[in-house]
């Protein structure tokens, strides 16, 4: 199990806190790239109205109209409005109309939010609309050439600490250490990775104790694939090889629960 910090001040941090707690891990950072495809259509919005016969934008076209309707509302020329006001429910649209009239000049940064400087009918205002690009690619060949398509590739680092225990009390403890340092998502699958792990050890020790062989062992393992742990509201399936099963033996060694030589297997 791993959990993913945002620095690399965090991921040391977060190591050093589960090593004062007896808990095994190690750090690694990653280079990581991530491609994004988007569909792009820019123009007035009187124009993109009827620029192509498409859900998504008609649907962004309507959020926007609203949007504009609510911002422009008793906003008189000089007046300025806080962005808690502009953005009292955080959505794309809103972002897209709000950009575009800072870009044309119609807002601009007052001392405690955004100035109206002029009004501006919303037919005339530029937009530029993004959709992913699997929002629209089912759509009929002839109306994606109202569409640019943009690739953005952004190449970061990553940072992570990997856990390396298999007891569910120093699982649980590991998780709630990371909570002051992990993104939400890693804490959320660290949570099942964890106890896919546990259930997985418990599993092999059990079964070492009656085939002491490693291959019959392996054998035995494979035919128990997969694992399941769960109630009546939900469940836990676990899937693994035999190239998982055979470093998972690895490792429960190195920790000390199991001693293999040859073929070989003891139980500590």
């Amino acid at each position: 199990m791993k959990f993913e910090v945002l620095s690399k001040e965090d991921m040391n941090a977060l190591s050093r806190e589960l090593s004062r707690a007896g808990i095994m891990n190690s750090r690694f950072e990653v280079d990581d790239e991530e491609v994004f495809h988007q569909a792009v259509l820019r123009g007035k919005y009187r124009e993109l109205l009827n620029s192509c016969n498409i859900t998504a934008v008609e649907e962004s076209l309507e959020s926007i109209r609203r949007a504009y309707d609510e911002m422009m509302k008793d906003w008189e020329v000089g007046q300025e409005k806080s962005v808690e006001e502009l953005f009292e429910e955080s959505d794309v649209e809103r972002l897209t109309l709000v950009t575009a009239l800072v870009e044309m000049g119609v807002l601009e940064e007052g001392k405690n939010g955004l100035k109206l400087v002029k009004h501006v009918p919303l037919d005339d205002v530029e937009l530029e609309l993004r959709f992913p690009l699997e929002e629209i690619y089912d759509e009929d060949e002839d109306k994606l050439k109202c569409f640019k398509i943009v690739t953005e590739v952004s190449i970061s680092k990553r940072y992570y600490v990997r856990v390396m225990e298999v007891d569910r009390d120093l699982i649980e403890k590991a998780i709630q250490i990371a909570e002051d340092y992990a993104t939400e998502e890693s804490r959320v699958n660290a949570m099942f990775a964890g106890m896919a792990r546990s259930l997985m050890a418990d599993m092999i020790l059990k079964l070492a104790e009656e085939y002491p062989r490693k291959d019959r062992l392996i054998e035995a393992i494979m035919e128990r694939e997969p694992l399941e742990i769960g109630s009546e509201a939900g469940s836990v399936q676990v899937y693994f090889d035999e190239d998982a099963v055979e470093s998972f033996i690895k490792e429960l060694q190195s920790m000390g629960y199991l001693k293999v030589k040859g073929n070989r297997i003891w139980v500590y």
